[in-house]
C-alpha cells in the first residue's frame, strides 16, 4: 500500500512539472509574439547633398638643397626658403595661414654604401589662401623665390561644419520621404523615429567647372564642393 502511493505520488509530481514547462513554453512563444508585434517598424537609407563653391585653398610648398656637409645644406635651405615665405606673405597670405609642416636632414650615401657624400635638407610650409582665383600667382611666385617642392590645393569651405548641417537635415528629409512612400504602398501608417545612425560623410570635391581661361599663370579653377550625409532611420509603424 505504502509503495502504490508513493508510485502514485511520483506520478503526480511528474505530471505538475510537464504542466509547468508547457505553462513556461505557452509564455514564452506568447511573449515572443509579443516582441515581433513590439518590432513592426520600417527601416530606410536617407542621404542628404549640399553643393557650394569652395572659398579657400590649401598648399605645401618646400624646399630641397643639397651641401656637402649637414651645415652647408641647412644653411642654403634656410636662406632660400626665407624667400619663399617672404613672398607667401607679399602675395597676401598672412603669418597664421602659414605653418611650418616637415624638416628633414639625411646623409646622401655613395654606390657601396660606405661613404657619406652629401646631406639633402628639406623644408616646407602649409599655406591657406582665401583668394583661390590669386592662387596661380602665388605658386607661380614661389616657384621663382626658390621653391622646388609643391602640393596641393586641397579646396575647401571656411563654413564646412554648417555645411555639414545642412545635408544631415536632408539626409533626415530624404529618410522620412522614402519611409513614407513605403508605408503608403503597404497600407500601413508610418509613426515615430524609434533611431537614427549617421554614417560616416564629408565633402567631396568635384571636377571644375569649366577650363582654365589664362595661361599666364598656373591655372587653378575652384569647382564645387559636394557635402554628403548618410543616414539610417528606423520609424515605428502607427
Amino acid at each position: 500500500m505504502r509503495e502504490a502511493g508513493l508510485r502514485r505520488f511520483g506520478i503526480a509530481v511528474v505530471v505538475t512539472v510537464a504542466a509547468m514547462a508547457a505553462l513556461g513554453a505557452s509564455t514564452a512563444v506568447a511573449g515572443s509574439a509579443a516582441a515581433l508585434a513590439d518590432q513592426r517598424t520600417i527601416t530606410v537609407n536617407g542621404t542628404g547633398i549640399v553643393t557650394s563653391v569652395p572659398n579657400q585653398a590649401d598648399f605645401t610648398f618646400g624646399v630641397s638643397t643639397n651641401g656637402s656637409t649637414a651645415t652647408a645644406a641647412l644653411s642654403a635651405n634656410a636662406t632660400q626658403m626665407s624667400k619663399v615665405i617672404g613672398v607667401l606673405k607679399a602675395l597676401g597670405i598672412t603669418g597664421r595661414n602659414i605653418q611650418t609642416a616637415q624638416i628633414s636632414l639625411s646623409p646622401n650615401m655613395n654606390r657601396a654604401g660606405t661613404a657619406v657624400v652629401s646631406y639633402t635638407a628639406t623644408n616646407s610650409v602649409t599655406a591657406r589662401t582665401k583668394n583661390i582665383p590669386r592662387s596661380g600667382k602665388i605658386i607661380d611666385g614661389v616657384v621663382r623665390a626658390g621653391a622646388n617642392l609643391v602640393g596641393g590645393p586641397s579646396l575647401t569651405r571656411s563654413d564646412q561644419q554648417v555645411l555639414s548641417r545642412r545635408a544631415l537635415t536632408a539626409a533626415i528629409a530624404d529618410a522620412r520621404a522614402r519611409a513614407t512612400v513605403i508605408a503608403a504602398a503597404a497600407h500601413v501608417t508610418l509613426g515615430r523615429v524609434r533611431s537614427v545612425t549617421e554614417a560616416n560623410g564629408g565633402p567631396i570635391t568635384s571636377s571644375a567647372d569649366g577650363a582654365a581661361k589664362s595661361f599666364a599663370t598656373t591655372p587653378v579653377e575652384a569647382g564645387t564642393i559636394k557635402t554628403e550625409a548618410d543616414v539610417t532611420v528606423t520609424f515605428d509603424i502607427a
